[in-house]
C-alpha cells in the first residue's frame, strides 16, 4: 500500500509504499493486550516486602494474664492488629514476568503498527534531520503535519538524533523513540505516530515477513 510522505511544513513530498505483511494486516487486539500485559508486568521489580509476626521485632511477652482483666485475651503485641505488628499475607520478593512466544510478540507489534495505519494516526515524515533543537521549532512542526491536535505523539526515528531529542524533551506527551525500539506500551499509549523515512525501513527490516 501506499502513504504520503509530508515534510517539516505539512507540506506532502511524496509517497512511500508501506509492506501488507506489517501496515496492512486485520489488528488482533487479544493479542496485542496480552503483549501489553507481558511488557508492563516484565517492567515491575518485584521488590516489595513486608514482615510478618514472626519477623517484627518484640512481642515476646504476654500483654497481659489471659484471664480476670476484662480485656480481651491477647498473646503479643505483635499480632496483626497491633500498631506496629506483622501483617497478614504480606508481599514478598518475586518475579512478576511472562513468558510470550515470539510470533505472537511480532503480531502484536505489526497489528498495533496496522491499526494506527487505518485509523489514520500514522503520519510518515520525510526527515527530521534539519529540524532546530529547539522546543519551538518542535511544536510548531508538529502542529503542521496531519492531526497537529493529537494529545499525545510518538516519533519514530531511523538512528539516535540529538536535535529531534532536545526539541521534543520538553514537550509534554511526546516521546522519540529509535524505530529498533518500537514497543506496545508506547504505540498504544500515544495517540499519533510519526515515522521517518529512515524509521520506516528499520521497521520494515525487522517486523516484515
Amino acid at each position: 500500500m501506499e502513504a504520503k510522505v509530508f515534510d517539516l511544513k505539512g507540506k506532502e513530498a511524496g509517497t512511500v509504499d508501506l509492506d501488507d505483511s506489517v501496515f496492512g494486516i486485520e489488528p488482533n487486539g487479544p493479542v496485542m493486550h496480552q503483549a501489553l500485559v507481558r511488557q508492563r508486568a516484565n517492567a515491575r521489580q518485584g521488590t516489595q516486602s513486608a514482615k510478618t509476626r514472626s519477623e517484627v521485632r518484640g512481642g515476646g511477652r504476654k500483654p497481659w494474664r489471659q484471664k480476670g482483666t476484662g480485656r480481651a485475651r491477647q498473646g503479643s503485641i505483635r499480632s496483626p492488629q497491633w500498631r506496629g505488628g506483622g501483617v497478614v499475607f504480606p508481599p514478598k520478593p518475586r518475579k512478576y514476568t511472562k513468558d510470550m512466544p515470539k510470533k505472537m510478540r511480532r503480531l502484536a507489534i505489526r497489528s498495533a503498527l496496522s491499526a494506527k495505519q487505518q485509523s489514520g494516526e500514522l503520519v510518515v515524515v520525510d526527515s527530521m534531520d534539519d529540524i532546530e533543537p529547539k522546543t519551538r521549532a518542535m511544536r510548531e512542526a508538529l502542529a503542521s503535519l496531519p492531526n497537529g491536535d493529537a494529545r499525545s505523539t510518538l516519533i519514530l526515528i531511523g538512528e539516535q538524533k540529538d536535535n529531534v531529542y532536545r526539541g521534543a524533551n520538553n514537550l509534554e506527551n511526546t516521546k522519540v523513540l529509535p524505530a529498533q525500539y518500537v514497543n506496545m506500551l508506547d504505540m498504544l499509549s500515544h495517540k499519533r505516530v510519526l515515522v521517518t523515512r529512515d524509521a520506516l525501513d528499520v521497521i520494515h527490516r525487522l517486523w516484515a515477513q
